[in-house]
């Protein structure tokens, strides 16, 4: 088959896949993935997500087991989301006594019925730094939340909470405008600093919170003692909010957008790479086996009825728990036992071609068996195999994500069934966090349907064509 006969069978077949419904949206689904997995990077929320996954620092400043961000549309008092506040205002500054600062200010529009969490400010720092955070309330009212000192020979990065570094500052502010009798009842260590921070003013506001809306300046002000050592930079603040993300964070603070986007190609890959080694080792072996045929058909037919009647999901979970698992590890277990799929409907059509006119004329002329099956009989059954890959691709998905999700599958990627392990452990059923089991459950099933609707529109198209020869 030359690229002109090629170019004809695809025209053909093109127009024939055109009819077929269900076809053209698994073909639109699998061109959206493919364009993910392209464009991963820049949907990627958390840019690291693919090799600090398991890293929990890297997801500290994340709300715990927060609800997507989207939420707030169906609940009655709206929540503060998670937001990362990384565009400052750079000033330099010069006091009565003449001394420097550098201060960087950040606006942050507080809507919400519910105060954040938590605000947590980042910055680099070099040399000897007095560290002063304060906040701009709507009211007017400045509260210096924290003064703290660093010295560091290096550029190191810092890390200051308002829960933790501002409770003492904000429960000053609350004996301010309470009653005695109120403030018996708590004290600067159970008080959580952001439900004092964004309340209103006013007596009763440490037993209720009653949000005070508006805009909200948080400075961070250095202190230039020698400018020849002196590094402030990189200065940002998080919102730590009670909704987070388009999916919500799991019990070790991760994005789960991040995961399911980071999952996509490792699903794409271990589906696609699975199902076309396996199905192309099929086609080869059953074209073998009929066109010799005889002592060697039976053979080969006894060795393919061994690996067809032993079960793949148990030999998977248990060569997992012997040996360390890894990704090429199951992908090369899974080739090893889908392989047979596809022999016998390749071996009954290999029967019949190998009868005609054609291939005994190739005999005739001296050609052998390498140039009888490769060029001859393999590409009539190779159109075969597209259908037959697409319909083992679900399979493959499925088996490595029970595997993950079993603890056994390869803990040094994100793939979807590692987040549903994740969300078995943490009880994420009973403990009403949807969010961390439907979606990447969700993918499974679509991608799964996917290739299903390829498969069997594939199927379709190709069969009548393979039984009319």
């Amino acid at each position: 088959m030359n690229i002109k006969d090629l170019g004809y069978w695809f025209r053909d077949f093109w127009a024939e896949f055109r009819r077929e419904g269900s076809g053209l949206v698994g073909l639109a689904l699998l061109i959206l993935f493919l364009l993910v997995t392209i464009f991963e990077n820049p949907l990627l929320p958390f840019k690291e997500t693919n090799s600090r996954w398991r890293d929990i620092t890297y997801w500290q400043d994340n709300p715990i087991n927060a609800p997507p961000v989207w939420t707030n549309l169906f609940a009655q008092k709206k929540a503060a989301r998670t937001i990362n506040l990384e565009k400052g205002k750079r000033e330099e500054l010069t006091d009565d006594e003449g001394n420097s600062y550098v201060q960087d200010s950040f606006l942050y529009h507080f809507t919400a019925d519910k105060a954040p969490l938590d605000i947590i400010f980042h910055s680099t720092i070099q040399g000897m730094v007095p560290y002063i955070i304060e906040v701009e309330r709507p009211d007017g009212t400045t509260i210096q939340l924290t003064q703290q000192y660093f010295e560091y020979s290096d550029t190191t990065p810092v890390r200051i909470s308002v829960n933790n570094d501002g409770k003492d500052s904000l429960f000053t502010f609350l004996k301010i405008h309470d009653s005695e009798d109120n403030l018996s009842m708590v004290s600067s260590g159970s008080i959580r600093s952001t439900e004092i921070l964004f309340n209103k003013a006013r007596e009763g506001m440490a037993g209720s919170f009653e949000a005070l809306k508006g805009d909200y300046r948080f400075i961070i002000k250095a202190l230039v003692l020698d400018p020849d050592q002196f590094v402030l930079q990189d200065s940002h603040i998080v919102v730590t909010g009670s909704v987070s993300g388009l999916l919500g964070t799991d019990n070790m603070k991760r994005d789960i957008f991040s995961g399911l986007v980071a999952g996509l190609k490792w699903a794409l890959f271990i589906g696609l790479f699975t199902s076309a080694v396996s199905v192309l080792i099929g086609v080869f072996y059953g074209i073998m086996s009929a066109y010799f045929g005889g002592i060697v058909d039976t053979i080969m037919q006894f060795i393919y009825q061994i690996f067809v009647s032993i079960p793949l999901l148990p030999v998977l979970i248990v060569v997992s728990a012997v040996f360390k698992p890894s990704i090429w590890f199951l992908i090369g277990v899974m080739v090893i036992f889908f392989w047979p799929g596809s022999v016998m409907t390749v071996r009954s059509m290999a029967f019949q071609i190998k009868e005609e006119t054609y291939i005994e004329a190739a005999r005739a002329l001296g050609a052998g068996h390498r140039r009888i099956i490769f060029n001859h009989m393999a590409p009539l059954l190779i159109p075969y195999s597209f259908a037959s890959m697409a319909l083992s691709v679900p399979s493959a998905i499925v088996y490595e994500s029970s595997v993950s999700l079993l603890g056994l599958g390869d803990a040094s990627i994100v793939t979807w069934g590692q987040i549903l392990h994740d969300a078995m452990l943490g009880n994420a059923i009973l403990n009403g966090l949807w969010w961390w089991v439907i979606p990447p459950g969700l993918a499974i099933a679509i991608m799964g349907m996917t290739f299903a609707f390829l498969g069997f529109a594939m199927d379709r198209i190709l069969h009548p064509k393979l039984r009319t020869r």
